[in-house]
């Protein structure tokens, strides 16, 4: 197949604001040139098999030059990779993606620009800032700001831009902030015009700074606002005290550990980020199939003599379906069967995969299961339990009092992860934690394997921990953390309601 380079846009910040056809590029590509403003959680999108390559240009710190740059892009194309050159915000508006392209052209190689949002639009847009209003202003205009305030000749038309255009957007302007204030009063802009300051916007780190061209290089000077960041200027900034609505979610800035297994950890991941907070994901376990399978085999081929079968979590449902339908039976082989769940979410599961359960106890532990039995006659009754091969032992031994026949099978096992450890310490060492969360017991002891015992305490000194039930709370406190918040109801976004109430509790 002919290489072929593909410019892309990564957006603003926020990953979810990458198009669909940027996202194809980054799964289809042999080679990823990224740059500093591009979001890191996209490069999850990368074929494993990608070569990933950082350029980024910060502060004056350059990786590789522009030239430098151009010349990897070619090299990589030319030895008959797929190059995603992938660029904070959209390539063409001041990313020198027009002239990464004129190189393209002039070395024969094809491309394709994919465009993407720009920080102009969408960081205002965080901010409650519409950038264009009926009322206010019908022009708009993108400036860069980085241009030489010592160069003898701007060429920028300042005295067009201070009486002619309604909205200013400047680019990567901070630094030459007092110039562009004072260039813009002096061509005629009144200094009483709204300007607004907005740093890392789209993202968990979003700091908006407003006031007015008059006073604003003073407030960048008092809050300490460093790039990256834009400059709004225009009277549409007035709007954000009615429209601001990224910066008012509860958790915004919040920097939280996601301990859950990867697989699992999408819910928790995305109710958390809905809700403001950047998400850390180090996955403590990874949750794999049974290692003997024998046990679970006899009781698929005889689900004949069972009465009941009862699920515990999402995953023991999912494997336990998995070896069914490898034995090349389907769900009909368990229509004779009563069914219990222990929480919603195992019920919904277990719903997809065409069956109702016949209990779902009010509080989701497996006590509560126990607890839901004793309104049943069990003697002599026969209930398959297809759970992990680690899980507690309270539920087979409680309704064996009862007068059942347990079989409890391992339908799977977790397994620990130690791949980001290091990076978790550093994290941890940098004081960049603000909560931790933990879904069981085993992310509970898996977490603390991975830190070195004698600094333990002084690596989660400070930071928050959030449980999602008392059992896992009650693990967490034997393992030496201390837990403020435990979920009331013991679920994910039981958990989530939880955590929005402790900092909540924190603001009053």
């Amino acid at each position: 197949m002919e290489a072929k380079v593909y410019l892309v846009g990564a957006g603003p910040g926020d990953p979810g604001l990458i198009t669909l056809r940027g996202k194809q590029c980054i799964e289809n590509a042999d080679v990823i040139i990224y740059d500093y403003l591009a979001a890191p959680a996209l490069l999850n999108y990368a074929q494993n098999h990608a070569e990933i390559i950082y350029v980024g240009k910060k502060g004056g710190d350059h990786t590789l030059s522009q030239d430098k740059i151009n010349a990897l892009i070619v090299e990589k194309a030319k030895a008959g990779s797929t190059v995603c050159r992938l660029k904070g915000g959209d390539p063409f508006i001041f990313g020198r993606g027009g002239e990464e392209a004129e190189t393209l052209v002039s070395s024969s190689i094809p491309f394709e620009v994919v465009p993407g949002v720009t920080s102009a639009i969408a960081a205002a847009a965080y901010a409650g800032i519409p950038l264009t209003h009926r009322k206010l202003t019908a022009t708009l205009a993108f400036i860069t700001g980085h241009e030489d305030p010592h160069k003898k000749e701007s060429s920028i038309d300042w005295e067009s831009l201070a009486r002619g255009i309604g909205t200013l957007v400047f680019f990567m302007g901070v630094k030459n902030l007092p110039d562009i204030t004072q260039k813009l009063i002096a061509n005629g802009r009144s200094p009483a015009t709204p300007v607004a300051l907005i740093r890392w916007g789209t993202t968990p780190s979003q700091t908006t700074v407003t006031g007015t061209l008059d006073n604003i290089a003073e407030r960048a000077k008092e809050t300490d606002l460093r790039p990256p960041a834009i400059i709004v200027v225009g009277e549409v900034v007035q709007l954000r005290n009615t429209l601001k609505w990224f910066e008012n979610r509860p958790l915004l800035g919040k920097r939280i550990v996601v301990t859950r297994a990867r697989l699992q950890a999408s819910d928790l991941v995305g109710r958390l980020s809905d809700l403001g907070a950047e998400c850390l994901e180090f996955p403590t376990i990874k949750v794999v199939s049974a290692d003997d399978v024998t046990p679970l085999d006899d009781a698929v081929q005889n689900l004949s003599n069972y009465d009941w079968i009862i699920f515990t979590s999402v995953n023991g449902v999912k494997f336990f379906f998995d070896y069914l339908f490898g034995t090349d039976k389907d769900a009909r082989a368990l229509s004779h069967l009563h069914t219990a769940a222990i929480g919603p979410a195992t019920a919904e599961k277990l719903l997809e995969y065409g069956l109702k359960s016949d209990i779902v106890p009010r509080s989701y532990r497996a006590e509560a299961v126990v607890d839901a039995f004793r309104q049943i006659e069990l003697e002599g009754k026969k209930i398959l339990l297809p759970r992990a091969k680690e899980a507690r032992p309270v539920l087979p031994v409680e309704l064996r009092k009862m007068g059942a026949e347990v079989d409890e099978v391992a339908a799977y096992l977790t397994e620990k992860v130690r791949g980001k450890t290091n990076q978790l310490i550093n994290r941890l060492e940098e004081q960049t934690i603000d909560l931790i969360t933990f879904t069981s017991s085993s992310t509970v002891q898996n977490f603390k394997d991975l830190l070195p015992p004698d600094s333990f305490k002084q690596l989660i000194k400070g930071i928050t921990v959030a449980s999602i039930g008392p059992i896992t709370t009650e693990t967490a406190i034997e393992s030496g953390f201390e837990v403020p918040i435990t979920a009331k109801s013991y679920t994910i976004p039981g958990l989530c309601n939880a955590i929005v109430k402790y900092y909540d509790s924190k603001k009053s």
